[in-house]
């Protein structure tokens, strides 16, 4: 190795951090900015500080979550974004020792890399399923003028969910996949039907086949990982009146003691966050028995059926379409399966 360069490029990296420390205090924010892009603009890894943010700045939020342009806003301890860092630094000397991560390219090229965050989930496997996809869009509701799908946000907030999983060390399965939406930052994500089923299975048209389909998979992974920690965790987002907001709600099967836990655990989390970053704000989503849903009823891991908001209702619709929103849904959900794991 050549240690002068290795020098040069450690030296660089801090000046940077240090530089950060100092400067990244207050940052007023632009119009069209959110929380997520404002961070990304200092440099900042969002969905490292992205509760931090919130807390610091709860007043001077919009809904607890959305910025207003021209407020000024308090950085949290900044830890710079050291994946962007490395990318730039690495020009420089190609021998700088890579940090723990790994490439996954369903993320998209922006979110590709996942960094090891810790080992919390180390020998727990999660089946995540999106509602609909395929010939299906699920439910359909108009946003600004553009018509908005289902299967597009239940899916976006599903990777989101994958990616933070996998950072603690889970073994992932995401049974129902786009070959090339990844994760986006968009509010309107524009709706295709190229979505397929775990390992590249065609998606059937018919409802009951699609259902059967997505049991059949994710019993045969149960069968063939038997003996480990293994859930299932399935994201909807619901239909109902244009005029009926609804919170996040979990559903059980009414025999399995673990479904039931999981679920407690991350309506638990969610009780915690609303009760922190919305005080105003009474969170009335539940967790019960839902046994007469398909794969609730059919399949065998232990699991949860998630609804997440009616995409019809525009109060819903900001929890849904706003990629903020989408990855502290995520986020929440992921720290609501660390309580349920390292509760057991």
């Amino acid at each position: 190795m050549n240690y002068n360069n290795f020098t040069i490029v450690v030296c660089m990296f801090l000046s940077v951090f240090c530089f950060g420390q100092d400067s990244l205090k207050t940052i007023v924010a632009e119009p069209g900015d959110g929380i997520l892009s404002l961070l990304r603009k200092q440099g900042v890894d969002p969905y490292e500080v992205f509760d931090e943010f919130v807390l610091l700045n709860n007043d001077n939020l919009r809904d607890s979550v959305h910025l207003i342009a021209g407020r000024t806003y308090i950085m949290p301890a900044v830890k710079l974004d050291t994946v962007a860092i490395v990318d730039s630094l690495q020009i420089q000397s190609k021998e700088i020792k890579e940090l723990e991560s790994v490439s996954y390219d369903i993320f998209g090229e922006k979110h590709k890399n996942v960094i090891e965050k810790s080992e919390r989930l180390k020998g727990a496997i999660y089946y995540l399923v999106s509602g609909h996809g395929g010939p299906d869009p699920g439910a359909m509701g108009i946003y600004a003028g553009k018509a908005i799908a289902e299967d597009e946000y239940a899916y976006d907030i599903t990777l989101r969910l994958a990616k933070e999983l996998l950072s603690h060390g889970a073994k992932v399965y995401i049974i129902i996949q786009d070959p090339n939406d990844g994760i986006r930052d968009d509010f309107i994500l524009e709706i295709d039907h190229d979505e397929v089923a775990y390992l590249d299975k065609t998606i059937p048209l018919n409802q009951v086949a699609r259902l059967k389909q997505r049991v059949e998979i994710v019993n045969d992974l149960y069968k063939s990982n038997k003996g480990n920690y293994q859930r299932l965790i399935v994201t909807h987002v619901d239909s109902r009146s244009e005029g009926q907001n609804i919170d996040v709600f979990f559903y059980h099967h009414e025999h399995s003691k673990n479904g039931k836990r999981l679920a407690q655990s991350i309506h638990k989390t969610f009780e915690a966050k609303y009760k922190k970053y919305q005080p105003n704000r009474s969170y009335s989503g539940t967790f019960e028995d839902r046994t007469s849903l398909y794969l609730v009823k059919k399949t065998h891991p232990a699991m949860t059926f998630i609804e997440i908001g009616n995409i019809r209702n525009a109060k819903d619709q900001v929890r849904i379409v706003d990629p903020d929103n989408r990855q502290a849904l995520a986020k929440w959900i992921s720290e609501g399966v660390l309580l349920d794991y390292e509760g057991e």
